[in-house]
């Protein structure tokens, strides 16, 4: 089965931002029933305010332990390599930021969990990028990305009578082999939470690796589909200004903490888009 798909470019979503009726008033314009909108859960976090500064947070022994030690030494020598993780993002694990490294490791042991927060980076769902200052974004809690989707859905079937499925992605990968889905944070059903042991297993292994979907409101052929539709989309959204905050900070010229709301309201970004099944004629 193929697909076609539709992206949306959008200002930054900052908190209080309305995403629901821009969403809603756009993709009503193009829907068809049986077509998979696909959003963003890092951009519905950031305007719904679910960050944190880290700046403000005091590491604990542990934190430092992990930013000092784990980190560099352990995934940017065993377990990164082991992982077949990129030879420039070894590199970054090894030059692991000691203190603004031990108070993120600090913020995923607190609201993500220890285990979580052995993973080398985007721990449970926890990230940094494309966020100003020491910013970081919290995961949606499963039921509230449930009700968002659904909201967004009928919102949409209101609009323009298209009854069509809402998919709320993670970036973060979902290993597949055969008919076995494992991630490392929670997503829907199907798809086993192993927490940072899923990404090793997944990843050394070599399993087919696709984002998360967390949410999923409407109906869908299988989790198999819905996994493919969410690679499809994931794709087309990009990373938006880069695939970390080292590539960020790079791309824009200024150091991590120093990106500012204003700059990132220069640039546009992808936060959803819009996937559609191609149907092939049969030969005869």
């Amino acid at each position: 089965m193929k697909f076609k798909v539709k992206v949306f470019e959008s200002c930054y979503w900052m908190p209080g931002y309305d995403f629901e009726t821009e969403i809603a008033s756009r993709v009503s314009r193009y829907a068809r029933s049986g077509d998979y909108l696909v959003i963003s859960e890092k951009a519905i976090a950031t305007a719904l305010g679910y960050l944190i500064d880290e700046s403000k947070i005091e590491p604990s022994l542990s934190a430092k332990i992990l930013a000092k030690v784990w980190v560099p030494i352990f995934w940017g020598y065993l377990l990164g390599i082991l992982c077949g993780l990129r030879y420039t993002t070894l590199n970054k694990l090894r030059m692991y930021p000691y203190i603004d490294g031990a108070r993120h490791k600090e913020a995923a042991i607190r609201y993500i969990g220890p285990v979580a927060a052995l993973k080398h980076f985007s721990e449970g769902g926890l990230d940094v990028n494309n966020l100003p200052y020491s910013y970081a974004s919290i995961p949606l809690p499963r039921c509230r990305a449930c009700e968002i989707a659904s909201r967004i859905r009928m919102r949409i079937a209101d609009r323009c009578g298209s009854d069509i499925t809402v998919v709320v992605v993670d970036s973060d990968h979902t290993f597949s082999w055969r008919s076995i889905h494992i991630s490392s944070r929670p997503s829907i059903d199907g798809i086993v939470n192993l927490s940072t042991l899923g990404f090793i297993i997944g990843a050394s292994l070599r399993w087919k690796a696709r984002p998360t979907p967390i949410a999923v409101s409407g109906s869908y052929g299988s989790l198999e589909e819905v996994l493919e539709v969410c690679r499809i989309a994931d794709k087309a959204m990009g990373y938006g200004l880069g695939r970390d905050i080292w590539d960020t900070s790079s791309r824009i010229g200024v150091q991590p903490t120093s990106l500012t709301w204003s700059i990132l309201n220069k640039y546009r970004h992808k936060p959803y888009a819009l996937v559609r099944r191609i149907c092939q004629a049969t030969r005869s």
